[in-house]
């Protein structure tokens, strides 16, 4: 068998690399036990004023009148904030790798696509005043038909959601991230055996401890200093001067714990407005997240829905695989578009499949608005190919090991995006899996090597 250590990996790392299978103190463990880690919410300002949103009741809804009379006269309200208040109210969070178009709104304009869409935020003395003169902000609406499902949004007949005219979004004039190699009806056609399965999944919320939030704080010169739980400081930093369309060097973002990202703080979702509140009252101001506005309003792992239909010999080569992906963005892209790239980046899987057929898409309907969580856009497609592997073993009578050995790609083999694969270590990585949990193998298989080309021997 091969090996998997510094011998396999000598020309692509140092040795003496010992931390996997071995206890490792965090570096932050003594403080959060003893009490001493320091939270954005643990500094105190004096004169600190809070911001809370009044928020969309329908899935999809024309804005015909915004009140907001009734807010102003709650005591301790200092000020309601519009659309018209934001300079950038159209963003965008990936804009800064070039990603577009802007299509979200800080606060809504004249329609809503989700609900819990922010629509009206309010500033004031306290928490308390803050949300009841959120609760006062009266709104007036002509509902419109919302899309829920992914497919549906494909269709033509599809009530069209976004201003670009499609419920999906475009890649470089494509409906999809796109693979094309070899001839994949050849490949079915040649086929012993086609085998097709659906696979979903629901959106999945982070759950932090600690829910979304900031503090920004005026400086002399106008300056302002933002207290945020953010994962991605300069991310932020430069997104919320985008918005504020102010230069990057008037905003100081200092980050520091947080109290569970896993993705969910990447998104620049409470920062712009609390900018804007600080600078209109002139008072720090702090902007966090309910428990319950965590879980509705930030943006959760997509929901997907994939379907693979593969093409198998009798001996368990694959020959030919397709994949219809639909990854649900909600109402706006934020980081989904990326998602979907990078799924398109995953497939086939680790395999070498002489002919593939992929279609990714990025599909917009009335739901939260998806975007990052660990591993977004391959953890799902590795949930799928992985199961759609299984029950192809299955259904063959092959160990499900020695399936996947049969298709492992190796060096030198060609993968569906035209890029020669290196460094794979497949093979090895199952042989070593195998013998950990002693499922036994087969010499022939034993004796394979990702180094060793396709039909040279093992």
């Amino acid at each position: 068998m091969a090996r998997i250590d510094n011998e396999y990996f000598k020309d692509e790392r140092e040795s003496g690399f010992t931390v996997i299978g071995t206890p490792v103190q965090r570096s932050d463990a003594l403080g959060h036990v003893t009490g001493r880690t320091e939270f954005f919410e643990d500094r105190n300002f004096s004169n600190l004023a809070h911001l809370k949103i009044h928020r969309s009741i329908h899935h999809h809804a024309l804005i015909d009148d915004v009140d907001y009379s009734e807010a102003l006269r709650v005591p301790g309200v200092l000020r309601v904030i519009t659309h018209k208040d934001v300079p950038g109210n159209w963003y965008g969070v990936l804009r800064l790798i070039g990603i577009g178009p802007d299509d979200e709104p800080v606060l809504a304009e004249d329609r809503v696509l989700y609900v819990g869409e922010p629509i009206v935020a309010v500033v004031a003395t306290s928490e308390a005043a803050a949300l009841e003169g959120a609760s006062k902000v009266k709104v007036s609406y002509t509902e419109l038909p919302a899309v829920l499902d992914v497919e549906e949004a494909m269709s033509p007949d599809a009530p069209v959601i976004k201003r670009a005219g499609t419920n999906y979004f475009v890649y470089e004039g494509h409906h999809a991230r796109r693979i094309r190699f070899g001839d994949v009806d050849a490949g079915f056609a040649q086929a012993d055996h086609v085998f097709e399965w659906r696979y979903s999944s629901a959106p999945i919320e982070h759950a932090p401890t600690e829910t979304t939030g900031c503090i920004v704080v005026p400086q002399a010169g106008g300056r302002l200093l933002i207290h945020s739980n953010t994962q991605a400081a300069f991310f932020t930093l430069d997104n919320t001067a985008l918005t504020l369309k102010r230069p990057f060097t008037d905003l100081q973002v200092k980050g520091g714990t947080v109290g569970g990202g896993f993705g969910g703080k990447v998104d620049v979702m409470v920062e712009p407005l609390a900018c804007i509140a600080a600078t209109l009252t002139n008072r720090p101001v702090k902007f966090v997240y309910t428990r319950e506005e965590e879980m509705q309003v930030s943006s959760p792992r997509a929901a997907e829905r994939i379907y693979i239909k593969d093409g198998v010999m009798n001996d368990g080569r694959i020959v030919a695989r397709k994949i219809m992906l639909y990854v649900d963005a909600g109402a706006y892209a934020r980081h989904s578009p990326y998602g979907a790239t990078k799924a398109a980046a995953h497939m086939p899987g680790p395999y070498t499949i002489p002919n593939v057929y992929a279609d990714c898409h990025c599909v917009y309907t009335n739901r939260t608005p998806s975007s990052a969580m660990r591993g977004f856009g391959v953890t799902i497609a590795d949930f799928a190919i992985e199961s759609q592997m299984d029950q192809i073993a299955r259904a063959l009578d092959i160990d499900p090991l020695q399936f996947r050995l049969r298709n492992a790609y190796r060096d030198g083999d060609m993968k569906a995006h035209r890029k020669v694969a290196s460094g794979t270590a497949l093979i090895e990585v199952i042989q070593r899996a195998a013998a950990m949990v002693g499922h036994e193998l087969p010499p022939e298989y034993q004796a394979m090597s990702s180094t060793t080309p396709r039909g040279a021997g093992a």
